[in-house]
């Protein structure tokens, strides 16, 4: 379902095969970053390609796309206290459990909820299944909640899972729905499937890469990797809006240009309204290969896209992925994939548009390729992984000082 020249989750392959490294927390790579764990492959998980949760207790939950004590190691969840001890609470086989996982929510029971972007009915969306949504207990026990079979009601789920507080969840497939360009679906919590809306490829955007967000009356807002008109064949991606009956309104279309162009990130808020969130190209169209570096982007209730900052390749960094954090002075915190020192960024931005790089990866024992969004600790910082790099090359979990 990629069409673009936009990396799909999984790209980053680790190689190799050494033991996992736990470092003490005094020992970071830069100032201000700080190691808190790196994987290895087989049992202990490989390639984190989101950012961590965390519970009332201090500890974190996350996922690696690889890795695990399976045969095909397609992925695991993890839990990791605040004093740096992981425990693998599941390992997704590829099957009817699933594999390739991206994206946790927890409930007050510690129950975890995500998808994966494969497995369940294996035969299916190329033989490698088209995902499920599932439940982790606290103690590692998997129940399966849907398994997605590439027809209308959708494939490949993406992003993380959006709770309604009632137990049911909403959430977006990359693929499938009616016209086989993704879906917007509610997923009610005896396990019952409905699709809000499919993307029809055109105007109204196709291939969600990311979950939703939803404000007080229950409208939901994400975006769409391509679709919205520009960009040529497919689109650039789109900023849109559902309501609670399943009407669908596009707010921006991305045209490539200074603008941006393929959002593969969700969107966060302010108490006015306004939405933050990334694309990871356009903007300078003369940096990354022709395509653009990216942008970081504010839009407006009123229908209005301002460009915050534009990413230029640099020691800035360059395609940002992830999504933001705002903090209560309106400075916005994330990550790029590429670019600073060649693998990526942590950054600060503050209102007035000017860039802080926190912590530029080297792929050496920081790690590669910071994926997910950062986890706001405290006032002194943020957690989040890496999905490469790190001394085994498959990662790390970093802390960051602001």
């Amino acid at each position: 379902m990629f069409r673009t020249g936009s990396f799909p989750r999984g790209f980053v392959l680790a190689c190799g095969l050494a033991s996992a490294v736990l470092v003490p927390a005094d020992s970071g790579a830069a100032k201000g970053f700080h190691l808190v764990y790196t994987f290895q492959d087989g049992a202990d998980g490989a390639a984190p390609h989101d950012g961590l949760i965390k519970d009332a207790s201090g500890n974190f939950y996350g996922t690696t796309f690889y890795g695990g004590n399976t045969q095909l190691g397609r992925g695991t969840a993890f839990k990791l206290t605040a004093s740096g001890s992981k425990t693998l609470l599941h390992s997704f086989s590829g099957g009817t459990d699933g594999g390739l996982p991206v994206g946790l929510v927890l409930d007050s029971s510690g129950n975890l909820y995500g998808t994966t972007q494969q497995g369940g009915v294996i035969g299916g969306c190329n033989s490698n299944g088209c995902g499920v949504a599932y439940e982790l207990a606290p103690d590692g026990t998997e129940t399966v909640l849907y398994t997605f079979s590439g027809g209308a009601d959708g494939a490949f789920p993406m992003g993380a899972l959006l709770a309604d507080g009632k137990g049911d969840f909403y959430g977006t497939t990359n693929g499938g729905g009616a016209d086989k360009w993704g879906t917007v679906f509610e997923l009610s919590a005896d396990g019952t499937e409905t699709v809000v809306h499919s993307f029809a490829s055109g105007s109204d955007g196709l291939g969600p890469q990311a979950g939703l967000i939803a404000d007080k009356k229950g409208n939901m807002y994400g975006t769409t990797q391509e679709g919205g008109g520009g960009c040529a064949k497919f689109g650039c991606g789109t900023v849109f809006e559902i309501t609670p009956t399943g009407t669908e309104t596009v707010l921006y279309a991305f045209t490539g240009g200074t603008d941006g162009g393929n959002p593969v990130a969700g969107l966060i808020s302010d108490k006015s309204g306004n939405f933050y969130g990334t694309t990871e190209f356009g903007g300078d169209a003369g940096g990354c290969g022709g395509m653009g570096c990216g942008t970081v982007f504010k839009f407006a209730p009123g229908g209005k896209l301002t460009v915050l900052y534009t990413f230029t390749g640099g020691t800035d960094g360059g395609q940002p992925v992830g999504a933001l954090k705002r903090d209560m002075r309106g400075n916005l915190f994330g990550t790029t994939l590429f670019w600073g020192a060649g693998y990526g960024v942590a950054f600060k931005l503050a209102p007035d548009g000017q860039e802080r790089v926190l912590h530029s990866f080297t792929n050496g024992d920081d790690g590669a390729y910071p994926w997910g969004a950062l986890l706001e600790d405290g006032k002194d910082g943020f957690f989040s992984t890496a999905s490469g790099g790190g001394s085994t090359d498959f990662g790390t979990v970093f802390k960051l000082g602001k």
